[in-house]
């Protein structure tokens, strides 16, 4: 029987196991599932071609392993001291926090876990180039005032897509300034919304207008059109969900990137909402919390 591995967000797993249905086996926040790789927002990292291998020896982990292909990250799930003399004798593979903007890394990297003492599941090829998921950027600790920065740096690194130089962005719910500031940095036109101020040093770079108003009562036509409408309002999802309808309704945004903020019980009927959209994706960034970032492109 196929089966896929998701490796379920820390922290998420029921959410993950909601989205996927009847699943086959877990594995701490590994979870497979019967079938092939499908969409799943709660997934930070889905092994797409997992196998058992049968191993002899730490030794026979390591050949069986390399023969495969170079590069492993080790899901640390059971039996740690056996597992991390097993990867300590695979090529190093870095995990150093990398800047902005970067390219995605190309070279495969799979991932592996011990699941008994003989008996190893790997997956050479996952759905994303880095360990586990978990993009570490090297931070700036002196421009932003906030680190909700990071969420808009993994999301235009993952997508390989960012707003260019001179685009129009509406940052909506933008205070204190972390993602106005981060849209700034590419040289954007920055309309940032929201009924409490900005930072004073956010609010006096240049490109920036602030607008002291509710994100809720701006209607498109008195913004006009932008090439990417942001949101990381903290509302309820079905409260976001009315808002971005009314945009799409009207035609004037290009793009859309936005973060249902679930407060209490994960909203699940909403998420599919979101998901539904033509040509959009709905995922859990490395930097979300109990959130998940949606995104439309065309």
């Amino acid at each position: 029987m196929e089966e896929t591995g998701y490796l379920a967000a820390e922290g998420f797993e029921r959410e993950l196991e909601h989205e996927l249905g009847p699943v086959t086996k877990r594995y701490g926040r590994l979870i497979l599932a019967p079938g092939p790789p499908r969409p799943a927002a709660w997934a930070q990292n889905v092994w797409l071609a997992p196998r058992e291998l049968e191993i002899g020896s730490i030794k026979d982990a390591v050949l069986k392993l390399r023969a495969i292909q170079r590069n492993w990250a080790l899901y640390d799930f059971k039996l740690h001291r056996r597992a991390k003399l097993i990867q300590e004798q695979l090529p190093h593979v870095s995990a150093k926090p990398v800047p902005f903007p970067c390219e995605l890394p190309k070279a495969p990297l799979g991932s592996w876990t011990l699941l008994a003492e003989n008996k190893i599941l790997a997956s050479p090829r996952c759905s994303s180039p880095f360990r586990h998921g978990e993009v570490e950027f090297i931070e700036d600790r002196t421009g932003p005032p906030n680190r909700a920065y990071l969420k808009l740096w993994e999301a235009f690194t993952l997508l390989g897509v960012r707003p260019g130089a001179g685009e129009r962005c509406l940052d909506l719910g933008a205070s204190p300034g972390g993602w106005s500031w981060a849209l700034h940095k590419l040289g954007c036109h920055v309309l940032s919304v929201d009924k409490a101020p900005l930072d004073p040093g956010i609010a006096a770079l240049p490109g920036i207008e602030y607008r002291a108003a509710s994100a809720f009562s701006l209607a498109p036509a008195e913004v006009g059109a932008v090439d990417w409408l942001l949101s990381d309002i903290v509302c309820y999802p079905r409260r976001l969900w009315r808002l971005v309808q009314g945009w799409l309704a009207s035609g004037l945004a290009r793009r859309y990137l936005c973060t249902l903020k679930f407060q209490g019980e994960t909203d699940h009927a909403t998420a599919a909402a979101f998901a539904a959209v033509p040509g959009s994706r709905l995922m859990h960034l490395h930097h979300n919390k109990h959130e998940l970032t949606w995104v439309k492109l065309a």
